[in-house]
């Protein structure tokens, strides 16, 4: 599997800016012929949350028709990253997944809101779980500060997942934390973490990118530089995960009846 990450600024507040810079963005991603294209999180509005009543996608309308289009013309799957949508119950942070033929196959509204970022008072919290397919490939994504509940990642991994996605606006005084943490998720679920991080200047963070790629033994196969915006593309060998689950076979030997 082939994914390409792409690690771009975004512009607080300006969906229509952020709309053409995405779609400029995914052609550049196109021309590396990836499997997979993976955006950041909250790519429409930054976190503009004050603002975000009027801002939101109304039930991911926008997002949806505009991303399915391009995953059907090229022929790729897309994990779109996440958005800032508006749906009967409140605001969400929800992230939208498209297979090669442009159907939407996975919607997931982010489960843990960051309170120092202000999403638990502007935001309403997801409570299902993000798992699909990708040509064949059983795979989960799941949303920046997610990252730091190991017990629901591998609630999501123990399903057979063999790839995990992460989309984030992670600010770059805690990026150290930032590859630690990833690097322990891939290590513990024996899988490849892809992790898509934002650059620039926020509302209240800066953000370095430092997007990554890790495989099953917490190697990182890809990362992104600092500060830069790009399409960084690798190739992964999922027959990886196999070995390594063999090896050591973490999920037969789990007690979940002890787990509380």
């Amino acid at each position: 599997m082939k994914v390409s990450l792409i690690q771009m600024a975004i512009y607080e507040a300006e969906p229509k800016k952020n709309i053409e810079n995405v779609l400029a963005w995914l052609e550049k991603a196109a021309l590396d012929e990836p499997d997979v294209i993976v955006l950041p999180e909250m790519w429409n509005t930054g976190y503009a949350l004050e603002q975000i009543a009027e801002l939101a996608d109304e039930n991911g309308q926008k997002t949806k028709n505009l991303l399915r289009k391009f995953a059907k013309d090229h022929q790729v799957n897309l994990v779109a990253g996440s958005v800032a949508t508006k749906k009967e119950t409140g605001f969400f942070n929800t992230t939208y997944v498209f297979n090669r033929s442009g159907q939407v196959i996975a919607d997931y509204d982010k489960v843990h809101l960051f309170g120092l970022m202000g999403e638990d008072r502007f935001l309403q919290a997801g409570k299902n779980e993000n798992l699909f397919e990708l040509d064949g490939v059983k795979a989960a994504s799941v949303i920046c500060y997610d990252i730091r509940f190991p017990e629901w990642v591998r609630t999501l991994m123990s399903s057979g997942a063999k790839v995990l996605f992460v989309v984030a606006e992670w600010p770059k005084e805690r990026v150290e934390q930032w590859e630690i943490l990833l690097r322990a998720r891939a290590v513990e679920n024996q899988a490849f973490v892809v992790a898509v991080n934002r650059v620039g200047q926020g509302a209240l963070d800066d953000f370095s990118g430092d997007s990554l790629v890790i495989d099953p033994l917490g190697n990182v196969i890809l990362q992104a530089p600092d500060n830069q915006e790009g399409v960084f593309s690798v190739d992964i060998d999922l027959s990886e995960v196999e070995k390594v689950r063999g090896h050591i076979p973490v999920f037969a030997d789990r007690k979940p009846e002890l787990y509380h």
